[in-house]
């Protein structure tokens, strides 16, 4: 068996195999360096990078040392001030780990390993407990992308796919072909060389013809390069059609006169934050963005985040328009459906128990899951009752309240943790 170690330098001479390999090793302290990070910073700048710093106690390893006690006997170069059996002061202070010693004019400490952490690996581990609950394959064969897949080796390529064991095992099969006929010849030529020097002599004609031949093979031996571009085999990548599943996410929020600017900036924040946690988790999924006060309208990231239209409220509105949109582009038999709604559950009375109806009866049955978070700090709406029914009726409908940002994230972990952290629901 060959084991073939990749010692190769990534950027800024950081190997990327060691980094993976630490990175996995510390895990629980990382994430748990993440979430103090993430409650120093803006929701809107989660999804930059972050310094982490991590104790060293806890990357510590264990190691063999001697025991003490028994009879030690040593050295210390430029000693000028001790001899044989004199004891050697303990030095004044502590030396704990991440400068914690006690004050003195003597010892040392060791501060807290900090490192870098990108962008991707952030969000690796800030998402990595969360998942979008309830994801099927309704329909596999409906969904195909094109993915890269192994396809054995070609002659061309790019360097980048060049796979080198392949490549050496070719030159070396092309080396002793090519040098088997010579090599053979060359040792019968030897054997007759080393016969005409016991009997004729170095000065025999016979003699220097044969060693001009022999100097001859040896140069085209000689000759035969060690790796020739005919030997280089690159790995060859295809690609196929591939089934996989589509997901479809519907973020709903009112922007009526009672969702002042503090509440749309929850709902804002919830929002960003869902669409980061959504991009990262899944390969093909869309995004729907809708609006509404009296009148509902789909509109786009930057207007769902930044437009200024406003008015009554009339929620209703929609989720009927939320209903439209699956029958006329996601069918559900061929997408995974989610809903999540941000509101401050102000409503006109009449329409509450509307929205109960809509939901229970034609909404719930298309989906997956659907998030409520309700955004006021006072008592709950007439909205908050009656989807409080749905949710008794439906065990894929929840509903969660947000007072201020601080619970933005907590909500969010609740709403979107993974199964098995929901004890299997």
């Amino acid at each position: 068996m060959i084991h073939m170690i990749d010692r190769r330098l990534n950027g800024k001479n950081k190997s990327a195999i060691n980094r993976e390999r630490f990175l996995r090793r510390f895990k629980g302290q990382i994430k748990e360096a993440v979430t103090r990070a993430v409650n120093g910073r803006s929701i809107t700048d989660i999804e930059r990078g972050e310094k982490v710093s991590i104790p060293v106690k806890d990357i510590n390893e264990p190691g063999f040392a001697h025991a003490p006690g028994g009879i030690w006997e040593r050295v210390f170069p430029g000693n000028d001030r001790y001899s044989r059996g004199d004891e050697i002061d303990r030095p004044d202070g502590g030396g704990g780990s991440g400068g914690n010693g006690g004050a003195g004019n003597g010892g040392d400490g060791e501060d807290d390993f900090v490192f870098e952490l990108s962008k991707e690996e952030f969000l690796e581990f800030f998402f990595d407990d969360l998942e979008l609950p309830n994801l099927v394959k309704t329909q596999l064969k409906q969904s195909m992308v094109m993915k890269p897949v192994r396809a054995g080796f070609t002659s061309d390529g790019t360097p980048t796919n060049i796979h080198v064991l392949r490549s050496l095992r070719a030159a070396l099969g092309r080396r002793i072909a090519l040098s088997a006929g010579p090599l053979e010849e060359l040792n019968t030529l030897q054997e007759q060389l080393d016969e005409l020097l016991e009997t004729q002599g170095e000065r025999s004609q016979e003699v220097q013809t044969l060693q001009a031949i022999i100097r001859e093979l040896k140069a085209k031996l000689v000759c035969i390069p060690y790796i020739d571009p005919f030997d280089l085999k690159y790995t060859n990548r295809v690609r196929v059609p591939k089934p996989t599943t589509q997901a479809v996410m519907f973020c709903v929020m009112d922007v009526s006169g009672s969702m002042d600017e503090a509440k749309k900036d929850i709902a804002k924040r919830f929002f960003i934050l869902l669409y980061l946690f959504l991009v990262r988790a899944y390969e093909k999924i869309e995004v729907v963005f809708i609006r509404h006060h009296t009148q509902a309208t789909e509109v786009n990231e930057h207007d769902f985040f930044h437009a200024r239209d406003t008015g009554g409220t009339v929620v209703s509105s929609a989720i009927k328009l939320t209903k439209k949109i699956i029958d006329e582009r996601y069918p559900d038999a061929d997408w995974n459906i989610y809903v999540a709604q941000a509101s401050d559950g102000d409503n006109w009375d009449s329409d509450s128990p509307q929205c109960r109806q809509l939901l229970s009866a034609e909404i719930m049955p298309l989906l997956q899951y659907y998030a409520y978070v309700e955004i006021t700090e006072g008592e709950p709406q007439n909205l908050w009752f009656e989807y409080e029914k749905v949710a008794e009726q439906h065990a894929h409908f929840t509903m969660r309240r947000i007072r201020n940002p601080a619970e933005i994230w907590p909500i969010f972990k609740e709403l979107f943790k993974k199964v098995s952290a929901r004890g299997g629901a």
